[in-house]
């Protein structure tokens, strides 16, 4: 009776150090798997847009209309955010092959699309001479440039 009480024994203190040994095996697998990424892990973080024009497309649009994309200005037949003028439109046209029309620039994606085909000839780094071209020339344009400036 002795011998079979010490293998009870035996075998319970056994059971009860497996399951500890199963429990921590378990437990730790668990945490190094929540914790440690597999080395064929791969993070993407998707990065905002580069818009080196948006803060001169700011200031041109609050010079030109305050802001408004349905604009008209009868005297320049000029529409738009931006204010373009017929010949603009037949020279982007022309180098671009579209086929816009003046009704076509109270749509800001199209004028704005327009604004920038000009300003990227240019390149986003000299914003005084993108603003006087867009103006057009002559000794006005100097105080355009001042104009847009201020709200750069």
């Amino acid at each position: 009776m002795d011998s079979f009480l010490l293998t009870i024994t035996i075998n319970a203190i056994m059971s009860h150090y497996i399951k500890k040994i199963v429990t921590i095996t378990f437990f730790s697998f668990f945490v190094f798997k929540a914790f440690a990424p597999s080395n064929g892990s791969l993070f993407i973080f998707d990065s905002p847009p580069i818009e080196p024009f948006k803060p001169l497309i700011y200031a041109v649009g609050r010079v030109e209309t305050n802001f408004d994309t349905l604009a008209y200005n009868p005297i320049e037949e000029a529409a738009g955010f931006f204010q373009i003028r017929p010949i603009r439109i037949e020279d982007y046209n022309k180098r671009t092959g579209s086929n816009y029309t003046l009704k076509d620039m109270f749509n800001y994606e199209t004028s704005e699309k327009i604004f920038l085909y000009y300003a990227s000839q240019i390149g986003p780094y000299n914003f005084e001479r993108i603003a006087k071209n867009w103006n057009g020339s002559g000794p006005r344009t100097y105080y355009y440039w001042i104009r847009v400036k201020k709200h750069l």
